[in-house]
This record gives structure tokens, C-alpha cells and sequence, in this order.
């Protein structure tokens, strides 16, 4: 009886920790889209409250005007389609250039192997704002435009991760699967690209949801690359530059509505590579 009582005991304090923990996490978010749905009249409002609200009635009321400036502002339009660009070309990148290397580097045996994952691992050590400066002179210097700029530099950041992480998935799976690619006749890249790399589905579609995720997000080196090319800005630069757009206070509406425009692919593509995470690695991969 003792034990059954510690057992539930332990099963409620449990679920009142991932209750905890998920309000804690997602009130962020909830504040957000009430704010975004709030006039500035009702961002006043106080005590605040959880739901928009008219002031004088105080019933019920959503303010989508917020959603509307945001939409019918060319220069937010124009830095999604920049973000997606950025972003998709660095995740494509890296992945294309990060599997070659984590195959290499987990599967194959040559010459100065530790060496060059730990300087691998090095180039992840080093802050954004330490190599910011030098960064921006080159890029001045050759007079490389603000998009190849940002894509070059992201994947200078995304390619060591995305290496070091797929270098151990490769690392993990059985090396009975090359022993049969070879004895059926299969030269090392057709084992690395019809059977080893379909079995790194998982690892390809977490190392590159987190590099989405990064470039997608990115804001200190988009704000100074782009500062000479307003035309190039991405998302995170034009929702911080909301209140010289829009007019002379701070318009928090906007600022929230266009943090949830732009929190929705992210979300999206969460759910979508979720299930693709839960796979199997080596599941039947191994011939019997």
C-alpha cells in the first residue's frame, strides 16, 4: 500500500511539473497572439487582460487591424520572401554539404580524422560578435550583395553543427550495411546515397529544422549586413524597425502580430518533421 501510495504520489508530482513547465512555456505565446489582437487602447488597458477586451463595455473584442498593417506593408512582405530564401538556401546547403561530411567522418578511415572534427568543433566555439567585424570588412571588401552575404556567413555557423551532428548518426549505424552495399557491388557514394542517407532521415530533418530555425531567426548579422540594402532586410530586422514604420510610439500590435506571422512556418514545419524524428533509424536496413 506504501508503495502504490509513493507511486501515485510520484505520477501527480510529475504531471504537475509538465503542467508547469508547458504554462510556462507557451504563456509567452498565448500573450503574444492576445496582444497582436489588441488596439492601443486596450494594450492600456489595466490591469490587463487575458483576452481582448473594449475598454468601455469590456466585453469581448477583437482588434485585427493590427493583422491588416501588417499584411498591407510591402516592406514585411518583401522580408519574408527574403527569410525564405536566406533560409532554405542555408538549410539546403548545409545539409547537402553536411551529410557528405558526417558520412566521411563517421564511416571512412584516412589520415587527420581527429583533427578535423575537432577544428570542426572549434569553429563552433566562437561567439557571433567576435568574428562580426571581421566578417563585415571582408564582405565590404569583396562587394558581395546583403543575401549571398547572409547566406555565406550563416552556413559558417550551420555547416560545423550540422557536420558534427550528422558525423555521429553516420558513426551509429551498423557497418554491416556497407559490408553488403559491398558485396552486392556498390561503390562508396552509392552506399552513402541510396542506402546510408535515407536512413538519416531522422538526423536530416532535425539538423535542418534547427538551421531553418537559426537562419529564419538571425538577427544581429542580418541588421548589419542589410544596413546599406534596406531592400534585403529579413524578418527579425523589419519587425524591429516597426516603430519607425508605422508611427511615432511603439506600436506593440503590429510588433506581435507580425511575431506571429512569422512564428507560423516554424510551427508548421515542427509538426510536419515531427514524425519523421520518431523513425527508426536502421529498422530492416541490415540484410539477413
Amino acid at each position: 500500500m506504501k508503495a502504490r501510495n509513493k507511486y501515485i504520489l510520484n505520477r501527480v508530482l510529475l504531471w504537475v511539473l509538465i503542467v508547469f513547465m508547458a504554462v510556462w512555456m507557451l504563456f509567452p505565446f498565448y500573450w503574444a497572439v492576445n496582444s497582436s489582437f489588441k488596439s492601443e487602447n486596450q494594450l492600456q488597458m489595466m490591469p490587463a487582460t487575458f483576452a481582448p477586451r473594449d475598454p468601455s463595455t469590456h466585453q469581448t473584442s477583437f482588434y485585427t487591424r493590427n493583422y491588416k498593417a501588417v499584411f498591407t506593408n510591402p516592406a514585411f512582405l518583401r522580408a519574408i520572401l527574403n527569410s525564405a530564401i536566406v533560409a532554405v538556401t542555408v538549410t539546403a546547403l548545409s545539409l547537402a554539404v553536411g551529410s557528405f561530411a558526417g558520412f566521411a567522418l563517421g564511416k571512412l578511415r584516412y589520415r587527420g580524422k581527429n583533427v578535423t572534427m575537432y577544428t570542426i568543433l572549434a569553429m563552433t566555439m566562437f561567439p557571433q560578435i567576435a568574428v562580426l567585424s571581421g566578417l563585415y570588412a571582408i564582405i565590404t571588401g569583396l562587394k558581395i550583395s546583403a543575401i549571398p552575404s547572409l547566406v555565406i556567413t550563416y552556413l559558417l555557423f550551420s555547416l560545423p553543427f550540422t557536420a558534427w551532428v550528422l558525423t555521429s548518426f553516420f558513426r551509429e549505424l551498423p557497418m554491416e550495411i556497407m559490408q553488403s552495399a559491398q558485396v552486392d557491388g556498390a561503390s562508396p557514394f552509392q552506399t552513402f546515397y541510396m542506402i546510408l542517407l535515407p536512413l538519416t532521415a531522422p538526423a536530416l530533418a532535425t539538423t535542418g529544422l534547427l538551421t531553418f530555425i537559426g537562419a529564419w531567426n538571425e538577427y544581429l548579422f542580418a541588421l548589419t549586413f542589410t544596413s546599406v540594402e534596406p531592400n534585403a532586410r529579413t524578418l527579425p530586422v523589419i519587425i524591429a524597425n516597426f516603430p519607425a514604420q508605422f508611427s511615432q510610439q511603439v506600436p506593440f500590435g503590429e510588433i506581435m502580430a507580425a511575431g506571429i506571422i512569422a512564428s507560423i512556418p516554424l510551427i508548421v514545419l515542427v509538426f510536419v518533421f515531427q514524425r519523421r524524428i520518431v523513425a527508426g533509424l536502421t529498422a530492416g536496413a541490415v540484410k539477413g
